[in-house]
């Protein structure tokens, strides 16, 4: 950010959405600000792993609460200076053109030992997100192994506690799709994927406190009336900025897992 202060141009941010604001879809492509929007929801997937690791905190009444909404104002922070920083430097037309665009800009402004660095601390950083999904995901699949909806034998973990059966399954589905599809595709079907896993989680906030206001809650969402509404509105809205083949795609896998639960989880499950 600091480097590309001398070279900032606010012309850059004329016009401010050439593609406008809506999701207008190009040869199976979304342009436009909720387009990209849909898109860059993947960047905040950190902040839903969070919770999948209740059952690992000390104190997850407060340490949850403070991470999750922590990380995600913090992130924002951060994705809205550097963006900012780097269309100041160079207009948006190269920068869509380059797979690296914070190093692009770096080398755009003569910085070339600096645009090694960030590309060097993107590799490095790569593990780190993997580490992430593959924590979050094994926890997700333990704990619907050990409700029944998966084989229970995946539930199984090493005298240390680790699920080491459901982290390698969870690491060979997530290598195989990675070898198969193509990175854009399955940015945009997980994002469909979380964004309804969000809707739902605002609806049965709302139907919790509606059927059980007097349940005890380590968090009670403030203006629940409010938030959990635009929750899922602003969801959904996101969702239909997505492409038209992403939403066939979601629809697919998720018709393979209703088929899953009713021929195998409806009957093993102790929650069927």
């Amino acid at each position: 950010v600091a480097l590309t202060l001398p070279h900032f141009d606010a012309g850059h941010f004329t016009p401010f959405a050439p593609f406008g604001y809506g999701g207008e879809e190009i040869d199976g492509k979304k342009y436009g600000v909720m387009g990209a929007a849909a898109i860059m929801f993947f960047a905040f997937y950190g902040f839903d792993a969070i919770s999948t690791a209740a059952e690992e905190a000390k104190n997850p009444a407060r340490d949850l609460t403070i991470g999750i909404v922590g990380s995600m104002l913090i992130c924002t922070l951060i994705y809205m200076v550097v963006a900012a920083a780097a269309l100041g430097a160079s207009p948006y037309e190269a920068l869509s053109k380059d797979p690296a665009p914070l190093a692009f800009v770096l080398r755009e402004i003569g910085q070339g030992q600096a645009a090694a660095w960030v590309a060097g601390a993107a590799v490095i950083a790569m593990p780190t997100v993997i580490m992430v999904f593959m924590f979050g995901q094994s926890r997700v699949f333990f704990a619907m192994a050990r409700d029944g909806l998966l084989p229970r034998w995946l539930a199984k973990v090493t005298p240390r506690g680790v699920p080491n059966r459901v982290t390698i399954l969870t690491g060979v589905i997530a290598a195989v799709i990675a070898g198969v599809m193509p990175l854009s595709e399955i940015a945009s079907l997980a994002n469909a994927g979380t964004l309804a896993a969000f809707i739902a989680t605002s609806i049965a906030v709302l139907a919790l406190r509606r059927s059980a206001p007097a349940l005890a809650r380590t968090f009670k969402t403030p203006l629940v009336w409010l938030i959990g509404p635009a929750g899922v509105l602003g969801c959904v809205y996101l969702f239909t900025s997505l492409s038209a083949k992403t939403m066939v795609f979601f629809a697919v896998w998720n018709m393979i897992g209703v088929l899953v639960y009713l021929l195998y989880g409806r009957v093993k499950s102790r929650l069927a």
